[in-house]
Formats: structure tokens, C-alpha cells, sequence
């Protein structure tokens, strides 16, 4: 499963339900490019896009369990649409979820863990975990190409459809190398952008 980061966006508040449940608002906005890695000493850049809305096919679904995590693990969930405390707003602007972390979640171990590092300012980042359908069934799921000149040079990353599977609470830092390097992402054909040159090219 690959993880997104948003681009410094990100809108997070906490407020008490009725319920004596903990309700969380998040945005992940769409459009936004994040730095994967600034290419060390002889590389170069990558950068990655998540178009408007990209990951509709599973928003839309409302049959299909989108959960809210920390830090991606599966065992440590927050919220789900399945359990009836996750609603997901998608629009062309961003995707926006709204969550309530129910009286008994909020008992155990990664919740207090979670809303300690919220309160104290150390996780408010957003990150969404989704997979890249088969070529069968998206072929324009993804494009790679090369930055504007006038721009950088970094190789660009466009993702038009995803299949969102979770959204998950992580730390408002920098991409970290352990996070870019476990996305696992091999772009194929890339599209040279300026200027426009015979052939493609394969980022190796």
C-alpha cells in the first residue's frame, strides 16, 4: 500500500460529541505537490500529485470500510466508515473526513498516545494509504514526467486514480526517508515536459 502526505494544508481540530466521544476533522487537499525526497547528492527530486479526486472510485463505495489510523497501522484505528464514526466529504478541492473516537477507543493505549501527541503539537499531519488499480482496469490511473526547466528538475508523479483504503494521523514533519522509501512506487514511461524531445524516457 502506497501513503500520501499533504502539502502543509492540512486542517485539524478536536471538539468534545455529545456522545463522550473525541470528534476529529481533517483535510487532505488535492492538487497540492509533496517533495518525496530532494534526491540526495547525484539524484534527482521527486515530487508527487494526488489530481481531484483521485480516490472517488472507494469514497463514493459507500460499502467499502475506509478507516482512520495512527501511523498506518491497522491495529491501531481510530475511526471507520464501517462502524458508522468516519464520514468522508470529497469534493475538487480536497477530501475532508470527519471522525468520532468513540468513549471506549479513546481508553485504549495508541488513542491516548495519539491525542497526547495532538495536544502537544507533534501529530497533526494527514496520510492517506491507497493502491494504484491494475492497468486493466484505470490505464491513465498515473502519469510520470519531467519538471518545467523554468521550474526544477525534479520527475513529477500525477495520481488520477486511487484506491483509498485508510487515512491515517502521522507527524506534521518532513517527509522522512524511512516513510518515502516505504512507498515502493516505480513509475514506468516518463513524459519529458520542456522541451518536448523523440521518445520517452524510463526513470531508472
Amino acid at each position: 500500500m502506497l501513503t500520501g502526505f499533504s502539502g502543509g494544508e492540512l486542517i485539524l481540530e478536536e471538539r468534545a460529541a455529545q456522545s463522550r466521544g473525541r470528534r476529529l476533522r481533517g483535510r487532505f487537499p488535492y492538487g497540492k505537490p509533496a517533495v518525496l525526497s530532494d534526491g540526495g547528492r547525484n539524484g534527482r527530486p521527486r515530487k508527487e500529485v494526488i489530481a481531484p479526486r483521485a480516490f472517488a472510485y472507494n469514497v463514493e463505495r459507500k460499502e467499502i470500510d475506509i478507516r482512520l489510523l495512527v501511523g498506518h497501522r491497522f491495529d491501531k484505528p481510530l475511526a471507520s466508515r464501517g462502524a458508522g464514526t468516519l464520514t468522508l466529504t470529497d469534493a475538487d478541492d480536497a477530501l475532508t473526513f470527519d471522525a468520532i473516537v468513540t468513549e471506549g477507543v479513546q481508553e485504549t493505549t495508541w488513542a491516548k498516545d495519539f491525542f497526547a501527541g495532538f495536544a502537544a503539537g507533534l501529530i497533526t499531519g494527514l496520510s492517506p494509504g491507497f493502491r494504484i488499480p491494475p492497468a486493466r482496469v484505470s490505464p491513465n490511473a498515473e502519469k510520470v514526467e519531467e519538471e518545467d526547466p523554468a521550474e526544477g528538475m525534479a520527475i513529477i508523479r500525477t495520481i488520477f486514480d486511487a484506491l483509498l483504503f485508510e487515512l491515517s494521523m502521522v507527524t506534521s514533519a518532513a517527509y522522512p526517508e524511512a516513510e518515502v522509501q516505504a512507498r515502493n512506487w516505480t513509475p514506468g514511461l516518463v513524459v519529458p515536459a520542456r522541451p518536448k524531445l523523440a521518445g520517452a524516457y524510463r526513470w531508472r
